[in-house]
């Protein structure tokens, strides 16, 4: 069974700029030029009484793309630039975020380094396509905002400052933007940076401290669920803003290469240094008011709950099924589920058939809640699905620790990997586990 939609894991959503880009590789001829395309330099829309001042942005001196290259939003399947909005550096939105450089991409959005002229501090904005509608993200925001809590795990969730309409230059519609906090890298660009490419038992339990203290706080005070909970949106906080200040020279002394076209500009996003700071949980689009019986298509693709596979309604408790997948995703080598076939299609049937591998059959009860069941299981619960059961288990699956801190990480690990949701432990249960505690009060 083929998911129509799935969703992706956007590994590309901030990447780190290659060494060799796809626009240099094989000289010049690629058409890769080196020479300056002069442009009118961003314009300054608004004058402010205010002590900070829009900067003037270079008009020359960048790195020129071929414009048969496609540059980050263009390499998206879906792609069309009438959605995007053309953002410039240098631009002002709002009447006082000012553009100093590209975060990154992705298929709904764009991400912006700005500095608030009136706040006189650096944030991050997000110009979303004008066809999408975020009026649900927009609620779960004010929803949290208006929650008086002094509950820890509020700190560990990156909150909304404002929201906007901006109007499209080329045409009558408008775009939602959303201001955020400036933060640093995500989990998702730190871990290749790391040795061996993953993290250390240590750092794993750091960084779920945290989210698994927000996770605490939406559940139990707010009523909210993540739903997308991955690697690529938990990001590091900051501790020094200098590193941000000098993203901002860095595109005044060395502009980022850029495709200039007649209608827009396509930069390439500017990569931000380690922050070493305490990791965030972010991006609530497709948060959910209400913790209980919800219904519909959710997660990233190999990050699905079975639940969710299934069709069933669904709680609170995929978000934990999702901390068990990041867990593995930081701490390994692979994914835990591979979830396609060999054509490279996701296929919930191969899905389910390496769940059934790693956690055992699923209780007759679990079955007994989704009309979808007898198309994988026979009525006495016997795997009769089109492709076999993976011949390995958790265990083997795991090839970093041993003896003990082995066996106590996989105890851990399956606290959150069950078939049953209501097995699950919570997100506070979770705090409290003899594994994530190891080394806390030495």
């Amino acid at each position: 069974m083929f998911r129509i939609r799935p969703k992706q894991i956007h590994k590309a959503n901030r990447p780190n700029l290659p060494i060799n880009p796809p626009w240099k590789q094989g000289g010049t001829s690629t058409g890769y030029n080196k020479s300056s395309i002069h442009l009118p330099c961003a314009r300054t829309i608004y004058h402010l009484r205010s002590r900070s001042q829009p900067r003037v942005f270079p008009c020359s001196g960048w790195e020129n793309i071929e414009p048969s290259f496609l540059v980050e939003e263009e390499t998206i399947p879906s792609y069309k630039p009438d959605k995007f909005y053309p953002v410039r550096i240098g631009e002002v939105f709002n009447h006082r975020y000012q553009v100093v450089g590209k975060l990154g991409y992705g298929s709904t959005a764009t991400v912006w380094l700005c500095r608030d002229l009136l706040g006189h501090c650096y944030v991050a904005l997000k110009v979303y396509i004008n066809s999408t509608s975020i009026s649900q993200e927009i609620e779960v925001y004010n929803h949290l905002k208006s929650i008086q809590s002094k509950h820890a795990g509020q700190s560990c969730l990156r909150p909304l400052i404002e929201t906007f309409q901006v109007r499209n230059p080329h045409g009558h519609r408008d775009h939602t933007c959303l201001v955020h906090p400036a933060l640093g890298i995500s989990l998702d660009q730190l871990t290749p940076l790391l040795p061996g490419k993953v993290m250390s038992s240590s750092m794993v339990r750091t960084t779920l401290r945290n989210i698994l203290a927000a996770l605490d706080f939406l559940h139990t005070e707010a009523q909210v669920i993540h739903t997308d909970i991955q690697p690529n949106n938990i990001l590091l906080g900051i501790k020094d803003t200098s590193i941000l200040s000098s993203f901002e020279e860095a595109e005044i002394e060395a502009p980022i290469p850029r495709k200039s076209l007649p209608d827009r500009t396509i930069y390439v996003s500017r990569p931000l240094p380690i922050s070493f700071g305490t990791p965030v949980l972010c991006d609530l689009g497709e948060g959910r008011l209400g913790i209980d019986s919800q219904q519909g298509d959710i997660m990233p693709d190999i990050y699905r709950a079975p639940e969710v596979i299934l069709n069933m309604t669904w709680d609170n408790k995929v978000d934990i099924w999702n901390v068990g997948m990041v867990i593995w995703d930081l701490f390994e080598h692979r994914h835990l589920f591979r979830a396609r076939i060999d054509e490279g299609r996701l296929d919930d049937g191969q899905h389910l058939a390496e769940m059934q591998a790693v956690l055992g059959r699923p209780p007759s009860q679990f079955l007994a809640r989704s009309e979808r069941s007898p198309q994988f299981w026979d009525a006495k619960g016997q795997w009769k699905g089109a492709v076999p059961v993976p011949d390995y288990d958790l265990e083997t699956l795991e090839e970093r620790l041993e003896d003990g801190e082995k066996e106590d990480f996989l105890r851990f690990l399956r606290r959150m990997l069950c078939w049953l949701p209501e097995e699950r432990a919570t997100a506070k249960e979770l705090l409290f586990d003899p594994w994530l505690m190891h080394g806390l009060f030495k």
